[in-house]
Protein backbone atom coordinates (compact mmCIF):
# COMPACT_ATOMS: atom_id res chain seq x y z
CA UNK A 1 0.00 0.00 0.00
CA UNK A 2 1.32 3.31 -0.56
CA UNK A 3 2.52 5.27 1.81
CA UNK A 4 1.30 8.79 1.39
CA UNK A 5 -2.27 7.26 1.19
CA UNK A 6 -1.76 5.28 4.30
CA UNK A 7 -1.14 8.42 6.02
CA UNK A 8 -4.17 10.34 4.57
CA UNK A 9 -6.53 7.40 5.84
CA UNK A 10 -4.81 7.55 9.39
CA UNK A 11 -5.18 11.37 9.50
CA UNK A 12 -9.53 10.85 8.23
CA UNK A 13 -9.60 7.74 10.61
CA UNK A 14 -8.23 10.11 13.48
CA UNK A 15 -10.13 13.08 12.49
CA UNK A 16 -13.62 11.68 12.04
CA UNK A 17 -13.70 8.98 15.34
CA UNK A 18 -14.80 11.74 17.82
CA UNK A 19 -17.23 13.15 15.81
CA UNK A 20 -18.43 9.58 14.77
CA UNK A 21 -18.77 8.74 18.80
CA UNK A 22 -20.50 12.17 19.33
CA UNK A 23 -23.06 11.39 16.85
CA UNK A 24 -23.77 7.89 17.66
CA UNK A 25 -24.16 8.51 21.14
CA UNK A 26 -27.05 11.05 20.20
CA UNK A 27 -28.39 8.40 18.00
CA UNK A 28 -28.97 6.07 20.75
CA UNK A 29 -29.81 8.42 23.30
CA UNK A 30 -32.65 9.72 21.00
CA UNK A 31 -33.72 6.58 19.17
CA UNK A 32 -35.61 3.97 20.52
CA UNK A 33 -39.19 2.99 21.71
CA UNK A 34 -39.80 6.70 22.93
CA UNK A 35 -38.41 9.12 20.52
CA UNK A 36 -36.70 12.68 22.27
CA UNK A 37 -35.17 15.53 20.65
CA UNK A 38 -32.17 17.24 21.32
CA UNK A 39 -34.33 20.08 23.15
CA UNK A 40 -35.58 17.38 25.23
CA UNK A 41 -31.85 15.96 26.07
CA UNK A 42 -31.03 19.77 26.71
CA UNK A 43 -33.89 20.00 29.35
CA UNK A 44 -32.43 17.23 31.03
CA UNK A 45 -28.97 18.48 31.69
CA UNK A 46 -30.43 21.76 33.00
CA UNK A 47 -32.40 20.03 34.89
CA UNK A 48 -35.71 21.40 33.48
CA UNK A 49 -36.64 18.04 31.66
CA UNK A 50 -39.38 16.35 32.20
CA UNK A 51 -39.47 13.33 34.46
CA UNK A 52 -40.05 10.55 32.01
CA UNK A 53 -36.93 11.75 29.68
CA UNK A 54 -34.72 12.14 32.19
CA UNK A 55 -35.73 8.67 34.04
CA UNK A 56 -35.07 7.16 30.00
CA UNK A 57 -31.81 9.23 29.76
CA UNK A 58 -30.19 9.06 32.82
CA UNK A 59 -31.11 6.01 34.16
CA UNK A 60 -31.66 3.56 31.06
CA UNK A 61 -29.82 4.78 27.94
CA UNK A 62 -26.92 6.57 29.31
CA UNK A 63 -25.74 3.57 31.30
CA UNK A 64 -26.27 1.56 28.15
CA UNK A 65 -24.03 3.44 26.02
CA UNK A 66 -21.22 4.07 28.17
CA UNK A 67 -20.89 0.60 28.53
CA UNK A 68 -21.28 -0.01 24.87
CA UNK A 69 -18.69 2.05 24.47
CA UNK A 70 -16.39 0.28 26.88
CA UNK A 71 -17.56 -3.20 25.47
CA UNK A 72 -16.61 -2.03 21.99
CA UNK A 73 -13.60 -0.74 22.61
CA UNK A 74 -12.12 -3.67 24.89
CA UNK A 75 -13.22 -5.75 22.60
CA UNK A 76 -11.62 -4.47 19.54
CA UNK A 77 -7.95 -4.07 21.45
CA UNK A 78 -8.27 -7.25 22.71
CA UNK A 79 -8.72 -8.81 19.39
CA UNK A 80 -5.81 -6.05 17.54
CA UNK A 81 -3.29 -7.21 20.21
CA UNK A 82 -3.68 -11.01 19.87
CA UNK A 83 -3.83 -10.60 15.76
CA UNK A 84 -0.39 -8.92 16.25
CA UNK A 85 1.13 -11.48 18.63
CA UNK A 86 -0.23 -14.44 16.80
CA UNK A 87 0.83 -13.19 13.43
CA UNK A 88 -2.84 -14.28 12.70
CA UNK A 89 -5.71 -11.22 11.09
CA UNK A 90 -8.31 -14.64 12.73
CA UNK A 91 -7.19 -13.97 15.90
CA UNK A 92 -9.15 -12.68 18.42
CA UNK A 93 -11.04 -13.52 21.64
CA UNK A 94 -12.95 -16.06 21.29
CA UNK A 95 -10.01 -18.32 19.19
CA UNK A 96 -8.07 -18.35 22.73
CA UNK A 97 -10.83 -19.30 24.63
CA UNK A 98 -10.89 -15.90 26.36
CA UNK A 99 -15.26 -15.67 25.60
CA UNK A 100 -15.86 -19.60 26.67
CA UNK A 101 -14.36 -19.25 30.05
CA UNK A 102 -16.23 -16.60 30.87
CA UNK A 103 -19.81 -17.63 29.39
CA UNK A 104 -18.75 -21.05 30.95
CA UNK A 105 -18.37 -19.01 34.58
CA UNK A 106 -21.60 -17.53 33.89
CA UNK A 107 -24.21 -20.44 33.12
CA UNK A 108 -22.45 -22.25 36.67
CA UNK A 109 -23.42 -19.03 37.95
CA UNK A 110 -27.00 -18.83 36.47
CA UNK A 111 -27.66 -22.41 36.53
CA UNK A 112 -26.80 -24.19 39.68
CA UNK A 113 -26.28 -21.34 41.57
CA UNK A 114 -29.10 -18.52 40.48
CA UNK A 115 -29.17 -17.25 44.17
CA UNK A 116 -25.55 -15.77 43.71
CA UNK A 117 -26.72 -14.22 40.13
CA UNK A 118 -25.30 -10.51 41.52
CA UNK A 119 -22.16 -12.41 41.21
CA UNK A 120 -22.35 -12.99 37.34
CA UNK A 121 -19.96 -9.95 35.95
CA UNK A 122 -17.00 -11.33 38.39
CA UNK A 123 -17.69 -14.83 37.64
CA UNK A 124 -17.48 -14.01 33.66
CA UNK A 125 -14.25 -12.25 34.34
CA UNK A 126 -12.63 -14.53 36.56
CA UNK A 127 -13.55 -16.94 34.25
CA UNK A 128 -12.30 -15.27 31.28
CA UNK A 129 -8.82 -14.79 32.93
CA UNK A 130 -8.28 -18.08 33.93
CA UNK A 131 -9.09 -19.53 31.02
CA UNK A 132 -6.53 -17.40 29.22
CA UNK A 133 -3.96 -18.29 31.65
CA UNK A 134 -4.72 -21.79 31.10
CA UNK A 135 -4.02 -22.02 28.08
CA UNK A 136 -1.04 -20.39 28.21
CA UNK A 137 0.70 -22.59 30.57
CA UNK A 138 -0.62 -25.70 28.33
CA UNK A 139 0.73 -24.40 25.38
CA UNK A 140 4.02 -23.72 27.11
CA UNK A 141 6.90 -26.31 25.89
CA UNK A 142 10.19 -24.26 26.10
CA UNK A 143 8.60 -21.08 24.65
CA UNK A 144 5.24 -20.30 23.41
CA UNK A 145 4.93 -20.00 19.93
CA UNK A 146 1.14 -18.15 18.65
CA UNK A 147 0.49 -21.84 16.33
CA UNK A 148 0.77 -23.67 20.10
CA UNK A 149 -1.50 -20.94 21.74
CA UNK A 150 -4.20 -21.10 18.70
CA UNK A 151 -4.30 -25.08 18.82
CA UNK A 152 -4.46 -24.78 22.86
CA UNK A 153 -7.35 -22.42 22.45
CA UNK A 154 -9.39 -24.16 20.14
CA UNK A 155 -9.41 -27.46 21.89
CA UNK A 156 -10.00 -25.58 25.40
CA UNK A 157 -13.04 -24.07 23.45
CA UNK A 158 -14.13 -26.94 22.61
CA UNK A 159 -13.76 -28.26 25.68
CA UNK A 160 -15.27 -25.61 27.37
CA UNK A 161 -18.26 -25.25 24.76
CA UNK A 162 -19.43 -28.90 25.44
CA UNK A 163 -19.20 -28.69 29.48
CA UNK A 164 -21.19 -25.65 28.63
CA UNK A 165 -24.11 -27.56 26.71
CA UNK A 166 -23.79 -30.38 29.03
CA UNK A 167 -24.96 -28.27 31.98
CA UNK A 168 -27.85 -26.90 29.64
CA UNK A 169 -29.34 -29.91 29.04
CA UNK A 170 -28.97 -31.08 32.68
CA UNK A 171 -30.29 -27.54 33.66
CA UNK A 172 -32.97 -27.34 30.89
CA UNK A 173 -35.62 -26.02 33.26
CA UNK A 174 -33.49 -22.80 33.80
CA UNK A 175 -31.97 -22.39 30.28
CA UNK A 176 -33.86 -19.48 29.70
CA UNK A 177 -32.17 -17.45 32.00
CA UNK A 178 -28.95 -17.95 30.21
CA UNK A 179 -29.78 -17.69 26.60
CA UNK A 180 -29.53 -14.09 26.10
CA UNK A 181 -26.17 -13.41 28.25
CA UNK A 182 -24.93 -16.20 25.81
CA UNK A 183 -26.40 -14.15 22.52
CA UNK A 184 -24.48 -11.20 23.84
CA UNK A 185 -26.05 -8.09 24.76
CA UNK A 186 -26.65 -5.05 26.92
CA UNK A 187 -30.69 -5.45 28.04
CA UNK A 188 -30.57 -4.44 31.30
CA UNK A 189 -27.03 -3.35 31.90
CA UNK A 190 -27.41 0.10 34.51
CA UNK A 191 -25.11 2.18 36.39
CA UNK A 192 -24.28 -0.72 38.52
CA UNK A 193 -22.66 -2.43 35.53
CA UNK A 194 -20.63 0.35 34.48
CA UNK A 195 -19.55 0.96 38.30
CA UNK A 196 -18.06 -2.73 38.14
CA UNK A 197 -16.37 -3.21 34.77
CA UNK A 198 -15.47 0.48 34.09
CA UNK A 199 -12.29 0.32 36.43
CA UNK A 200 -10.77 -2.88 34.97
CA UNK A 201 -11.92 -1.68 31.10
CA UNK A 202 -10.08 1.59 31.76
CA UNK A 203 -7.38 0.15 33.45
CA UNK A 204 -6.86 -2.28 30.13
CA UNK A 205 -7.24 0.51 27.55
CA UNK A 206 -4.47 2.56 29.66
CA UNK A 207 -2.37 -0.14 29.89
CA UNK A 208 -2.86 -1.15 25.98
CA UNK A 209 -1.00 2.33 25.51
CA UNK A 210 2.11 0.93 27.20
CA UNK A 211 1.74 -2.29 24.49
CA UNK A 212 2.12 -0.39 21.61
CA UNK A 213 5.84 -0.65 21.25
CA UNK A 214 6.44 -4.34 22.15
CA UNK A 215 3.50 -5.18 19.67
CA UNK A 216 5.36 -3.21 17.19
CA UNK A 217 8.43 -5.06 18.08
CA UNK A 218 6.67 -8.90 17.89
CA UNK A 219 5.72 -7.70 14.21
CA UNK A 220 9.44 -7.87 13.40
CA UNK A 221 9.44 -11.68 14.04
CA UNK A 222 10.94 -13.65 17.50
CA UNK A 223 14.55 -13.28 16.39
CA UNK A 224 14.73 -9.67 15.12
CA UNK A 225 12.52 -8.99 18.40
CA UNK A 226 15.63 -10.30 20.33
CA UNK A 227 18.84 -8.81 18.66
CA UNK A 228 16.93 -5.69 20.00
CA UNK A 229 16.97 -6.84 23.21
CA UNK A 230 13.49 -7.90 23.81
CA UNK A 231 12.63 -11.03 25.97
CA UNK A 232 9.73 -12.34 23.43
CA UNK A 233 8.21 -15.30 25.55
CA UNK A 234 7.43 -12.60 28.75
CA UNK A 235 5.92 -9.79 26.05
CA UNK A 236 3.96 -12.52 24.11
CA UNK A 237 2.73 -13.34 27.98
CA UNK A 238 2.57 -9.70 28.86
CA UNK A 239 0.05 -8.83 25.74
CA UNK A 240 -2.24 -11.81 25.93
CA UNK A 241 -3.01 -11.07 29.56
CA UNK A 242 -3.76 -7.76 28.65
CA UNK A 243 -5.64 -9.07 25.78
CA UNK A 244 -7.33 -11.57 27.76
CA UNK A 245 -8.07 -9.04 30.91
CA UNK A 246 -9.73 -6.51 28.68
CA UNK A 247 -12.10 -8.95 26.75
CA UNK A 248 -12.47 -10.54 30.46
CA UNK A 249 -13.92 -7.11 31.57
CA UNK A 250 -15.97 -6.79 28.51
CA UNK A 251 -17.60 -10.40 28.68
CA UNK A 252 -18.45 -10.00 32.34
CA UNK A 253 -21.02 -7.41 31.67
CA UNK A 254 -22.24 -7.73 27.95
CA UNK A 255 -22.06 -11.53 27.57
CA UNK A 256 -20.77 -13.17 24.35
CA UNK A 257 -20.53 -10.73 21.85
CA UNK A 258 -18.57 -11.74 18.99
CA UNK A 259 -16.69 -10.92 16.21
CA UNK A 260 -16.15 -6.86 16.88
CA UNK A 261 -12.28 -8.27 18.23
CA UNK A 262 -12.22 -9.76 14.83
CA UNK A 263 -13.78 -7.71 12.38
CA UNK A 264 -12.70 -3.89 13.49
CA UNK A 265 -9.00 -4.45 13.69
CA UNK A 266 -8.86 -6.35 10.47
CA UNK A 267 -10.63 -3.63 8.93
CA UNK A 268 -8.50 -0.65 10.12
CA UNK A 269 -6.01 -2.25 9.52
CA UNK A 270 -6.46 -3.35 5.71
CA UNK A 271 -6.91 0.70 5.55
CA UNK A 272 -3.80 1.98 7.59
CA UNK A 273 -1.02 -1.03 7.65
CA UNK A 274 0.29 -2.81 11.09
CA UNK A 275 1.43 0.03 13.28
CA UNK A 276 0.24 -0.06 16.45
CA UNK A 277 0.69 3.48 16.77
CA UNK A 278 -2.73 4.13 14.88
CA UNK A 279 -4.39 0.41 14.73
CA UNK A 280 -4.61 0.27 18.51
CA UNK A 281 -5.97 3.96 19.46
CA UNK A 282 -8.23 3.21 15.96
CA UNK A 283 -9.51 0.28 16.93
CA UNK A 284 -10.29 1.17 20.46
CA UNK A 285 -12.50 3.98 19.36
CA UNK A 286 -14.27 2.37 16.16
CA UNK A 287 -15.04 -0.41 18.12
CA UNK A 288 -16.75 1.64 20.15
CA UNK A 289 -18.60 2.93 17.84
CA UNK A 290 -20.09 0.23 16.46
CA UNK A 291 -21.05 -1.77 19.60
CA UNK A 292 -23.53 1.34 20.20
CA UNK A 293 -24.69 1.51 16.83
CA UNK A 294 -25.30 -2.07 16.62
CA UNK A 295 -27.01 -1.66 20.12
CA UNK A 296 -29.37 0.93 19.09
CA UNK A 297 -30.34 -0.82 16.16
CA UNK A 298 -30.99 -4.34 17.81
CA UNK A 299 -33.19 -2.46 20.76
CA UNK A 300 -35.33 -0.59 17.89
CA UNK A 301 -35.67 -2.39 14.53
CA UNK A 302 -37.20 -5.57 16.06
CA UNK A 303 -39.72 -3.78 18.33
CA UNK A 304 -41.65 -5.44 20.78
CA UNK A 305 -38.33 -7.40 20.92
CA UNK A 306 -35.17 -6.40 21.49
CA UNK A 307 -32.74 -8.19 19.54
CA UNK A 308 -29.27 -9.12 21.53
CA UNK A 309 -26.92 -7.16 20.11
CA UNK A 310 -24.33 -9.85 19.39
CA UNK A 311 -27.02 -11.87 17.34
CA UNK A 312 -26.77 -9.18 15.17
CA UNK A 313 -23.37 -8.49 14.99
CA UNK A 314 -22.45 -11.81 14.06
CA UNK A 315 -25.20 -11.94 10.93
CA UNK A 316 -23.64 -8.47 9.83
CA UNK A 317 -20.03 -9.36 10.64
CA UNK A 318 -19.86 -12.70 8.84
CA UNK A 319 -20.67 -11.09 5.82
CA UNK A 320 -18.55 -8.38 6.25
CA UNK A 321 -15.38 -9.94 7.12
CA UNK A 322 -15.52 -12.63 3.83
CA UNK A 323 -16.32 -8.99 1.77
CA UNK A 324 -12.45 -7.98 3.31
CA UNK A 325 -10.69 -11.53 3.30
CA UNK A 326 -12.45 -11.11 -0.95
CA UNK A 327 -11.40 -7.62 -1.31
CA UNK A 328 -7.76 -8.46 0.63
CA UNK A 329 -7.21 -11.36 -1.65
CA UNK A 330 -7.41 -9.14 -4.64
CA UNK A 331 -5.45 -7.06 -3.40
Amino acid sequence: MDITLRKKRRRWLICLSPVLIILVSIFAITYGSVSLGISDIWNVINGKGEIIHETIIVDLRLPRILIGLLVGACLAVSGSLLQGVMKNPLADPGIIGVTAGGGLMASITMLMLPHLSYLLPISAFIGAFVTAIIIYVLAWDKGASPLKIILAGVAINALLGAMQNGMMILYSDRVQSVLPWLSGGLNGRSWFHLEFMAPYALIGLILSLLAIRPANLLLLGDDSAKLLGEKVEWQRFLLITLAAFLAGAAVSVAGLIGFVGLVVPHAIRLMIGEDYRFLLPLSALYGACLVVFADTIARTWFDPVELPVGILLAAVGAPFFLYLLKKRGMQ
